[in-house]
């Protein structure tokens, strides 16, 4: 793009950015930085961790935990905005319903790993030994 000045109605010169026949969508140069992947080569005799099924809103309620039950809200506000039959007047607040309780997920997530740090990470119990009282 070249910088060019163009004269409007109001005999005003003004500079405007126009095309020079470059393509528009090639790189101005330079190399991405390539991303580290997640993704690792499997080890010899190597299984896949079992998945279980996602816990229930009920189910989550019940267990008295914040972090669950937040996730199974989630997953079941995901699952009404996916839903082609969503009515249109919901899907607003449901939309921003998502993202507040994506940000509220990942918050305690953060709080517990940094509890977990401050901790030195995250140990086994250990057998009760009444003699160290």
């Amino acid at each position: 793009m070249q910088m060019t000045s163009v004269r409007d109605d109001f005999s005003t010169t003004i500079k405007v950015l126009v095309p020079t026949g470059r393509n528009l969508y090639q790189p101005l140069g330079g190399v991405m930085a390539a991303r580290k992947s997640p993704l690792r080569a499997v080890e010899k005799n190597e299984t896949a961790p079992e998945r279980t099924a996602p816990m229930s809103i009920t189910d989550a309620a019940e267990s008295g935990e914040q972090l669950e039950l937040l996730v199974a809200l989630r997953r079941r506000v995901a699952i009404t905005v996916e839903d082609p039959n969503c009515p249109p007047r919901d899907l607003a607040a449901l939309s921003r319903r998502l993202q507040e309780l994506g940000k509220e997920i990942e918050a305690i997530k953060l709080k517990v790993r940094q509890e977990a740090e401050e901790d030195g990470g995250v140990t086994a119990d250990e057998d009760w030994d009444a003699e160290a009282i």
